[in-house]
């Protein structure tokens, strides 16, 4: 078998992108040229990758089970060049973070900069994305570590519990319900619910709580955590959102909550690193050292 890493890399892109000319943009070459890569690789492989729908492309069968072997080759070997690098300039260090919204506008943070003073050397990159591309940029070894709200499903993750993921409903401070008992979901149909963007891991939990209660409410979709706790501040409507995000403005009384009888189950925050191939030291260390330095779990 003579598979090269060109017919992966165009394999990969087509993937990512969806289309041979997304594929050939995202590389900076012809289309010719990544059609010629794919029908190579399926000669070696002796299966056809990729099929047609409509004018995209998508996994066959056997592209679905070749995928993440494609992944990890790619991502073990940009991995085997920057460890090369780091040993011939121990300067050129780099551990490269990935983290959900929530996270990210958090806890992560501190949790970087606490790191960062036992490992001086060391360049800490921050990225940020939805729970789907932050699982993916660890299998596909574009990040080293990831901080995430969803429990991993994958073989090829490790994964370590940071600490408790506490979910409340916010409102404005002034709002009479933040002042009552605790009540049913069911007393809040007639409020507006607050709702991030179509792939947040906040937006789907709001929607099963919803679901969940048999409400059928108005919503308003806002673009980020910031803009929730804004609009919840200004009487706009509720939202279900992870305690470490509003913790500041509840104890400052910028946001109030509403007591819910059943609130939805406390969760876990997960960090995560491949499991495939051999782990970097700062990539172990982070993982060691990052459930004993948030919040709470010193």
């Amino acid at each position: 078998m003579a598979i090269t890493l060109t017919q992966l890399t165009s394999f990969l892109a087509v993937v990512r992108g969806g289309s041979i000319t997304a594929a050939a943009d995202a590389l900076v070459v012809t289309q010719p040229s990544v059609s010629a890569a794919l029908a190579a690789l399926n000669r070696e492989v002796g299966e056809e990758l990729l099929e047609r729908s409509g004018r995209s492309v998508r996994l066959s069968a056997a592209g679905e089970a070749f995928a993440p072997y494609a992944a990890d080759v790619i991502g073990l070997l940009a991995e085997g060049r920057d460890a090369a690098r780091e040993a011939a300039a121990g300067a050129e260090r780099r551990l490269r973070i990935i983290a959900v919204t929530t996270a990210a506008e958090s806890f992560v943070p501190p949790l970087m900069k606490a790191f960062a003073e036992r490992r001086r050397e060391l360049e800490l990159v921050l990225e940020v994305g939805n729970s789907t591309a932050v699982l993916e940029a660890v299998l596909d070894h574009r990040a080293d570590v990831a901080i995430t709200g969803q429990p991993p499903t994958e073989g090829r993750l490790e994964a370590l519990p940071l600490m408790d993921n506490e979910i409340v409903l916010v409102t404005a401070p002034d709002d009479p319900l933040a002042r009552c008992e605790p009540m049913s979901a069911q007393r809040l149909g007639d409020r507006t619910w607050l709702l991030r963007e179509e792939t947040s891991g906040t937006r789907a939990l709001n929607e099963r709580f919803i679901a969940a209660a048999g409400l059928e409410p108005r919503t308003l979709t806002l673009g980020s955590n910031g803009a929730i706790k804004q609009a919840a501040r200004a009487g706009l409507g509720v939202s279900l959102i992870s305690r470490a995000t509003v913790q500041v403005e509840l104890e400052s009384g910028w946001l109030g909550m509403i007591p819910l009888i059943q609130p939805p189950a406390t969760r876990r925050w997960w960090v995560l690193c491949s499991a495939v191939g051999p782990v970097r030291p700062a990539v172990a260390e982070f993982m060691a050292f990052a459930p004993s330095a948030v919040p709470g779990n010193a």
